[in-house]
């Protein structure tokens, strides 16, 4: 989030905040947070958290997007209330997602890695720059340009994919643009971190819904609600320190063999 963005957030709480006559620790106690975080938000000492951004958005009824992007103190009231059409979520990227990354001393992005054990704490720190920090990051030239992120693949689901593999995805902004049958990393607060292939359709109500589909056929597809997702991430490669195994090895291919040899022989026997 850009220095000017932080200081809109900040102007704009305060604005809300007075249009109310709530002091910071009455809006603190709505929202359930420390006055504390009030005072840094609006001073422009700190960035709130998406979910944060989400309980302030619909507690005073307005969108993130002009919340971060707009001086709510230069319109009028009825401009910037409910602008949030329908009620619907945004799926094309227009409406701002906040996307922290980190980037190395040459200016570029790295790529931050989600293992297993980070997994649990990464829903709460999406929008959290302190907290992408924190986590592994390397660079791959090999990459083009774009946002890239590294999952650890659980279980075994999308087998021969095995658990433990890290799975280097690119950022997919426009959730339209989501290719059917490919694998995608899906973040949500229902199913946390998932690599699946995904399909979109619209469910009978005709709400658009994500089809998770598993390369192991013992787990059926789910349903997932788009408007439930955080963030999608397209699988780009993958890295693993065990190397795949074919289908047919030699030892296999000479019993099959064997086998057919010996059941030759006892049709022969028979006549």
């Amino acid at each position: 989030m850009s220095d000017r963005e932080k200081q809109i957030i900040g102007k704009n709480l305060k604005h809300l905040r007075r249009i109310r006559n709530m002091t910071q620790q009455e809006l603190a106690d709505e929202l359930g947070i420390r006055r504390s975080n009030i005072g840094a938000y609006e001073e422009c000492r700190a960035t709130p958290r998406y979910e944060t951004l989400e309980r302030i958005s619909e507690y005073f009824s307005v969108s993130i997007d002009m919340l971060v992007k707009e001086d709510l103190s230069s319109m009028p009231e009825n401009e910037w209330k409910n602008v949030t059409p329908n009620g619907r979520p945004d799926y094309e990227g227009n409406k701002l997602r906040i996307l922290a990354v980190p980037v190395g001393a040459d200016g570029k992005e790295n790529i931050s890695v989600v293992n297993s054990k980070a997994s649990a704490g990464y829903l709460n720190g999406l929008a959290d720059p302190e907290y992408i920090e924190q986590l592994p990051n390397f660079h791959l030239p090999m990459l083009g340009t774009g946002t890239y992120r590294a999952f650890e693949v659980k279980g075994d689901s999308m087998l021969p994919i095995r658990s433990g593999t890290m799975v280097v995805c690119e950022y997919v902004e426009n959730w339209r643009d989501i290719k059917e049958g490919q694998t995608y990393v899906v973040i949500s607060p229902r199913e946390g971190i998932v690599y699946k292939r995904l399909s979109l359709r619209n469910s009978r109500e005709g709400a658009p819904v994500l089809i998770l589909r598993s390369d192991n056929p013992l787990y059926p597809p789910q349903e997932l609600p788009l408007d439930e997702v955080k963030e999608i991430w397209k699988a780009k490669l993958y890295m693993s320190e065990q190397f795949p195994e074919p289908d047919l090895t030699l030892e296999r291919l000479y019993a099959m063999v064997q086998d057919l040899q010996q059941e030759i022989g006892r049709i022969k026997h028979q006549r």
